[in-house]
């Protein structure tokens, strides 16, 4: 038996580094296989700092959202197409500044082509790939706790981030390892709040191999409000969501196991407040005690950031710092 049908995960998603021009540019991504994105998460990471900006081919081009505030969708110029390897950056000062260092991280769905879902209650919009076991999903909201939308994966979902696109609200994310029962907890992928136990973000049941049950919080499902959700589900030898207890140390902390070697990784600690921090190994392709984080939540820099001590190794990450973000006791 295969360990993975992903021999190439380059196929599904790559990181990219970039230089701001100010102007308009077209980037290709570097990887082993050519990737057109569908979403497409990045900052500016340099001097100045900058939104965490999000586009995604489901909504189109130039529709910007931003993870780090609770700002509606607006229309921008930043990433104006999504191309067969790579994408093109428009010129907006928040993605595309003059002399600015800046990354994208970009994952492959089904090439824009989406389709109508009527598994839930409410009818909703899906671009899936279920061999990433990646999924777009936008829907209307109809205001009532228990409405169910389809999400297109064929396996349940184990991490989901939520935003409402016609005005402002936080980011909802679930995430299987939150608490013990995650279902009835969130956290807000723009806030550095610790795990918040409500029935009004997933309505207090588990997500399904065809749907995720809603409440009924304007975050999540406003009447007559828009929404855009990024669905994951695990693929083994490709994707993995889990959770560790940290130990404090600032040398030897928790290896946590994943069975292949990440190539993007985000931390938050869900027990008390602290910041959602982003690793990556186009930034930091070494192991040399200096990887670089980003803020989800923050306009921060990368120095701003700071570095930590996380090796990045073929079959996992070793936390090798004792900051409270990753590795509290």
């Amino acid at each position: 038996m295969a360990y993975t049908t992903i021999d190439d995960p380059s196929q599904y998603h790559q990181s990219d580094l970039y230089t701001g021009n100010g102007s308009s540019q077209s980037l290709t991504f570097d990887g082993n296989s050519d990737l057109q994105p569908d979403w497409i998460w990045g900052c500016l990471r340099d001097e100045n700092g900058g939104a965490r900006f999000v586009f995604d081919s489901s909504r189109g081009t130039t529709k910007r959202l931003k993870t780090d505030t609770t700002t509606e969708e607006q229309t921008r110029s930043g990433v104006t197409s999504f191309d067969s390897d790579g994408y093109t950056m428009g010129s907006h000062a928040d993605s595309n500044l003059n002399n600015e260092l800046a990354v994208v991280w970009g994952w492959k769905a089904n090439g824009g082509t989406t389709s109508s879902n009527s598994s839930g209650s409410i009818t909703s919009t899906v671009q899936a790939n279920t061999t990433a076991g990646f999924s777009i999903v936008t829907w209307t909201g109809t205001g009532s706790g228990g409405a169910t939308i389809g999400h297109g994966l064929g396996a349940v979902p184990h991490w989901m981030i939520v935003k409402k696109r016609s005005g402002t609200d936080s980011w909802p994310v679930y995430h299987q390892n939150n608490t013990s029962a995650p279902e009835t907890d969130y956290l807000h992928l723009d806030e550095n709040i610790g795990s918040v136990d409500s029935v009004d973000r997933w309505n207090d049941t588990a997500p399904t191999s065809t749907v995720v049950t809603l409440g009924d919080a304007g975050a999540v499902n406003g009447g007559g409000a828009t929404y855009v959700g990024y669905f994951f589900t695990e693929i083994k030898g490709y994707s993995k969501f889990g959770g560790y207890t940290g130990n404090g140390s600032s040398s030897d902390g928790p290896f946590v196991y994943t069975g292949f070697k990440p190539s993007w990784l985000i931390i938050k600690k869900s027990s008390a407040s602290d910041h959602w921090k982003i690793y990556d190994n186009k930034r930091d392709p070494f192991n040399d005690g200096n990887l670089n984080g980003l803020k989800a939540n923050d306009t921060d820099t990368e120095s701003d950031a700071g570095t930590r001590g996380i090796d990045l190794l073929s079959n996992g990450f070793k936390i090798r710092e004792g900051d409270g973000d990753t590795n509290g006791t």
